[in-house]
């Protein structure tokens, strides 16, 4: 499998080289992993894959979530385009949210992460391999 480089500047463009690291502005996998790391981020992306769902339906199926944090994750996922809101007009008023089309690329990542979350439940690590490497001094 080929892994392509990240790129933000042609070849030929005079500006100086990055620093070593990347930032989330020069690298794909960075910007994904600056949007997609934020507690809950994931599966609330995973329960909005299966269809619209209320501000309520989500926190219960989160459990633990608090409000607040929940409030939190929508906002950053509708400002980055991953989720939208349409506000329902009853008593009291109520808002549905649901994957846009850019939040709907972020399912494949996830069924992924289902598939070797799977794999990790149905094995345990080596347990006597794990203690010879915390038990180096160093790792380098």
């Amino acid at each position: 499998m080929a892994i392509a480089p990240d790129q933000t500047a042609p070849l030929d463009d005079a500006s100086p080289a990055p620093a070593p690291g990347l930032a989330p502005e020069q690298c794909a996998v960075a910007r994904c992993a600056e949007i997609v790391s934020g507690k809950w981020t994931l599966l609330l992306i995973r329960d909005l894959a299966d269809g619209p769902m209320s501000f309520s339906d989500l926190q219960s199926s989160l459990a633990g979530i608090s409000p607040r944090t929940l409030c939190d994750r929508l906002k950053v996922l509708a400002r980055d385009g991953f989720v939208s809101r349409t506000r329902i007009k009853a008593l009291p008023p109520r808002s549905i949210y649901e994957l846009t089309d850019r939040g709907f690329e972020l399912v494949p990542v996830i069924e992924t992460m289902r598939l070797v979350g799977e794999a990790l439940l149905a094995s345990q690590p080596d347990v006597a391999a794990a203690d010879a490497i915390t038990a180096d001094e160093c790792c380098g």
